[in-house]
Order: structure tokens, then sequence, then C-alpha cells
């Protein structure tokens, strides 16, 4: 499956659209141990989804595991439709997911024009990855020679994502965007991710702190214990059954 055997959907031209990335009932498990608890969860193309809670609720799993990384006990898996359901990795990549894991998914000892450089295997030249990056972040042009791991926290994740949009995803997948970094930082981080789903990529983001998300997501799951105990669009009233439910008080 490639990503031209996807259906391109818009959630603005088209209303009623079907998920392009959807998770029906899945159970997963470490061992023995079960950390999700059939949890059903999709996303639209052109939809920011905030996945939120506590450590240890099985966010991070919950991206593993619509990336093919880690097994699905029982459920489904769904892209644009199609059962992928123990689907190897490579597979899924190939058909669209991409998943920015924690810690930025950079190569500290290589610059920024070799990090870019390693994402040629898309079939993409190195001057149109260059220039997918540089003009969506116009610092990592004038830091194109230097040392990706000498870059600020937020400079690093700018890296990361242009080497995410290299693969032209059609599933976005963001584990922690604002690990580390200043409000201000994530802020111009998310306001990225933002416009990268309203160019068509249905965008999937994991965050501990509901707040640096919450202003740009179109719609926000809490994840309780491997269970999703709410889910709504993040206006006022979610906001206020957040705070009570994965902060215990009001914010």
């Amino acid at each position: 499956m490639t990503v031209d055997s996807i259906e391109t959907i818009t959630a603005t031209t088209h209303p009623a659209v079907a998920p392009l990335l959807e998770l029906h009932e899945v159970r997963a498990a470490y061992d023995a141990i079960t950390v999700l608890h059939g949890i059903d969860l999709s996303v639209v193309a052109g939809q920011v989804v905030a996945l939120l809670g506590p450590n240890g609720a099985g966010k991070t799993t919950t991206l593993q595991v619509a990336a093919g990384v880690h097994p699905v006990a029982s459920g489904q898996l769904r892209l644009g439709g199609r059962d992928m359901t123990g689907a190897h990795p490579r597979d899924l990549a190939r058909a669209g997911v991409c998943l920015i894991p924690e810690g930025r998914g950079v190569f500290p000892n290589l610059s920024v024009r070799d990090n870019l450089l390693m994402m040629t295997f898309t079939g993409r030249s190195r001057e149109e990855i260059q220039e997918i990056a540089f003009t969506r972040f116009p610092i990592l042009g004038k830091r194109a020679d230097q040392t990706a791991g000498t870059m600020s926290g937020g400079e690093q994740q700018m890296l990361a994502l242009a080497r995410g949009l290299a693969t032209d995803p059609a599933v976005l997948m963001l584990d922690e965007l604002s690990m580390g970094l200043a409000p201000l930082v994530v802020g111009q981080l998310y306001e990225q991710v933002a416009e990268i789903a309203r160019q068509g990529v249905a965008v999937l983001v994991v965050e501990q702190f509901a707040a640096a998300v919450l202003d740009f997501a179109d719609y926000a799951a809490v994840l309780v214990r491997g269970r999703i105990e709410k889910h709504g669009h993040p206006d006022s009233g979610i906001r206020d059954e957040l705070a009570a439910l994965y902060l215990g008080s009001s914010e």
C-alpha cells in the first residue's frame, strides 16, 4: 500500500469525512500486563487530535501501535479505511504513517544538512527536501552546517518535524513535542503543526501537559490507565473536565 493509494480527504471540503487513521477497540500488552483496554480513536485529514493523560496512561503505546512498532493484542488498526492490523512498520510508513518519537528523533552528531540528506531514501531529491525544510523553518537554513546536537531544543524539534515532512506523510504522529521547551517556543511549533494539518495531514499529538496543545487541537481525548475517559472538542467544557480528571483541580 502506498501513500497514493490512500484516498485524499480534507475536512474543509468534505464535512462528513471518513477517518484516515482509526484504532477500534484496540488492546495492547507488555507480556502479561495489558496497557490499552479497548480504546477507540480516530483522526481525519486536516485535523489535529490531542491525546492527553498522565505518565503511564498508555499514550506512547497508542502511537507505537498506530505505527506498527507495538503489536495489537486485539482490535483493529485501519488506515484510509483499510485494515492494517499487524502490518509491518515499514509498510505503514510506506502508506504514509510518520511517527516522530519522544526525544526529537534527530542525529545529534550530524549537521542539519546531513540530517536532511538522510531522508533522501524517500525518493525525494536533497534539493527538494532542503527546500521543504528551509521554507517552513527558515532558521534551519541558517543552521544548515551546524551540528544538530548543538542547536536549541526548539530548533532540534523543527529539524525533527522537517525530517518527518520529507516523507510526505498522510498521518503525522508526535510524541511529547513540548518536552523541555519554553512555552513561547511550544506555541510556535504548534502553530506549524496546525498549518501542516490544514494542508490535509491527519495529526495525532501525544502530550502530558494539556495546556500546551489544546489551543491548537480540533479534538481531544484523555487516556487514563489505558482507557479513554473523556473526549470531545477542546472548548471550555472539556478543559474543565480535563482539569478535574487529569490535574485534580481547575486550571
